[in-house]
């Protein structure tokens, strides 16, 4: 009997590099004692009071839910929602009076979005999106799905643990070469942890202006930099005065995931200055109905909060992720001196790189499944395993290309700080285990 055909494009699939190795733990038949998890940006922190007063009571006087109803809300967000946004901006110093606020489901579903918005045609090579390589495995991944091409200019880990920023002659000849509708930039960058300054953002904004792209900036971790002296960065700080043409061609990608501490939440937000097309990606977006409405409700309460409480709430932030970044930095580095990892400059997550300390032909996705399927070490007396993200997925390499995300991983700081302090020693072992058993089967 025949069998219904997958398409094309589901026979391809595999799992997200940021999920491959959850999967192959929970398959895992005999677990260890313990697993400490840092392959996802998955925040364990508390998030915002302002909006945990809201969580805790949804069926309260005044609610929108207290009768039990939960109802559509318009397209584009409640009106509340958009303003805890604009807000938020507002309290860190822009200026929101020309800002139009699309609230999606999840920064994840904006990039979906911007994508249909900014590129040509469904299976064109007309107009792609420029990304800054290696790039958070979504947007490439969101362009395959929708048949949006994506172009990349590269960056390349040092033995220092920094990250080259393409210079802009590179990211003018592939502007040149490639003619895309959109660049995307990071500037607190997943997943290298790389810091955009503001000078470095003003001239991509020059190009953006020059070659008639819009310019994106996803803003996840806006507020989440460490180097001593930095200042808040942001494309919503790029103004005409600064850069002439740039104003009608911003947009940004907004989240209640990471610096408000909510990413089940599935609240993000699309923020442009260009009318048509806040206009015309709402339009798109009547397809899906509506944002989250409980999801909205709970993150509006940030749209009464004062600047010194936004402040405030950021300060702690900062604090907290700094000081888990770099007991994990120096821990790596003591533990086994020839690793690289990269500078801790930026959002919640760390490159590792081994290629300096392993053999010929180590493929970081065998150890990601071996640390996920049957890898285990002890670590203060308890088998415990480490899940991480193989940087395979980050890269958009062509088929006669080098790979560099073969020796590369990442790791998210969203342990509690009690795991995060053992990863260091967990990650070494368990990577000399393997590399032993490596060894063995080539005897």
């Amino acid at each position: 009997m025949n069998k219904p055909v997958l398409s094309a494009h589901f026979e391809t699939r595999s799992p997200s590099a940021i999920r491959l190795a959850q999967i192959r733990f929970k398959e895992r038949r005999v677990k260890p004692e313990s697993v400490i998890n840092v392959a996802i940006g998955n925040v364990s922190l508390p998030t915002n009071p302002a909006m945990q007063k809201r969580m805790f009571a949804l069926d309260a006087p005044g609610s929108p839910f207290a009768k039990g109803a939960v109802r559509y809300t318009a397209t584009e967000g409640t009106a509340e929602c958009q303003a805890a946004f604009k807000n938020i901006l507002k309290c860190e110093g822009f200026d929101t009076e020309r800002i139009f606020v699309q609230v999606t489901d999840g920064g994840s579903a904006g990039m979906e979005l911007l994508l249909i918005g900014v590129c040509g045609p469904a299976g064109a090579d007309e107009k792609p999106v420029l990304l800054i390589d290696p790039a958070y495995t979504n947007y490439i991944s969101f362009a395959e799905r929708l048949g949006r091409k994506t172009v990349t200019v590269k960056r390349h880990l040092g033995e220092d643990g920094r990250f080259t920023l393409p210079e802009l002659d590179k990211i003018e000849e592939a502007i040149r070469e490639h003619r895309p509708g959109a660049l995307v930039v990071i500037p607190y960058d997943n997943p290298t942890g790389q810091f955009c300054d503001d000078s470095t953002m003003k001239a991509l904004a020059r190009l953006c202006v020059k070659y008639n792209l819009w310019m994106i900036s996803d803003e996840a971790y806006r507020e989440l930099y460490y180097e001593s002296g930095a200042k808040l960065v942001s494309i919503w700080g790029i103004t005409d005065a600064d850069v002439p043409g740039i104003e009608g061609r911003r947009i940004s990608v907004e989240t209640a995931s990471k610096v408000w501490s909510a990413c089940g939440l599935r609240i993000g937000a699309l923020i442009t200055d260009n009318a048509d097309f806040f206009n015309r990606s709402v339009a798109e977006y009547t397809a899906n109905l509506c944002p989250n409405a409980i999801g909205q409700y709970i993150f509006a309460g940030l749209a009464h909060e004062s600047k010194e409480s936004i402040a405030a709430w950021c300060k702690q932030l900062r604090e907290y992720y700094k000081e888990q970044i770099f007991t994990v930095y120096h821990g790596l580095k003591e533990e086994e001196p020839g690793l690289i990892v990269s500078s801790p400059d930026a959002a919640i997550y760390s490159v590792i790189d081994v290629r300096n300390v392993v053999r010929p032909g180590f493929n970081a996705i065998d150890f990601v499944l071996y640390c996920a399927g049957e890898g285990a070490v002890k670590i203060d007396g308890v088998e415990t395993t480490l899940l991480v993200a193989p940087m395979k997925g980050f890269y958009d390499i062509d088929p006669d290309e080098q790979d560099p995300g073969n020796t590369q991983f990442r790791i998210a700081y969203v342990e509690t700080p009690e795991n995060m302090a053992k990863i260091p020693e967990l990650f070494v072992k368990l990577l000399r285990a393997y590399e032993a058993q490596r060894e063995r089967e080539n005897l």
